[in-house]
C-alpha cells in the first residue's frame, strides 16, 4: 500500500528555517509526481511545491518561491520541503502528497492541484510565532 509519512513540523521564530521530510513506501519517485501542500487555519489546502518525476518539472507557488526547495532522497526514500525565511503567513498543517505520473501526465507537477493528488500523508503542523 502507498503511504506517507510527513515530520519534522514545529515551533519556529518568523525568519527561521525548518525541513520537513516524508517517508514514502508503496511507490517509487521513478513512476510518482510528489508534492507539498499546506492549509491554514480557515483556508482551503494549496499547493507549496511539486515537482515530477524525472523532475521536469518544479512548481513553487508564488508566496513561497525563493525561500523554499523541494526535494527527492530516492536512497532513503523520503521527500523533503527546506523552508527558509519563514514568515508569519506560512503557518499551517503541511501535507506531502503523490500521484501516479500516468494519470494526468506532468499537469500534476506543472499546475500543483490538491485535486490531482490521490495518495496523503498526515500532515505536520508548522507554526511561525515570535
Amino acid at each position: 500500500e502507498v503511504q506517507l509519512q510527513a515530520s519534522g513540523g514545529g515551533l519556529v521564530q518568523p525568519g527561521g528555517s525548518l525541513r520537513l521530510s516524508c517517508a514514502v513506501s508503496g511507490f517509487t519517485f521513478d513512476d510518482h509526481h510528489i508534492g507539498w501542500f499546506r492549509q491554514a487555519p480557515g483556508k482551503e489546502r494549496e499547493g507549496v511545491s511539486c515537482i515530477s518525476v524525472e523532475d521536469v518539472i518544479t512548481y513553487y507557488a508564488n508566496s513561497v518561491r525563493g525561500r523554499f526547495t523541494i526535494s527527492k532522497n530516492k536512497a532513503k526514500n523520503t521527500m523533503d520541503l527546506e523552508m527558509k525565511d519563514l514568515k508569519l503567513e506560512d503557518t499551517a498543517v503541511y501535507y506531502c502528497a503523490a500521484v501516479n505520473s500516468g494519470e494526468y501526465g506532468l499537469g500534476p507537477a506543472k499546475y500543483c492541484r490538491t485535486s490531482m493528488y490521490d495518495y496523503w500523508g498526515q500532515g505536520t503542523l508548522v507554526t511561525v510565532s515570535s
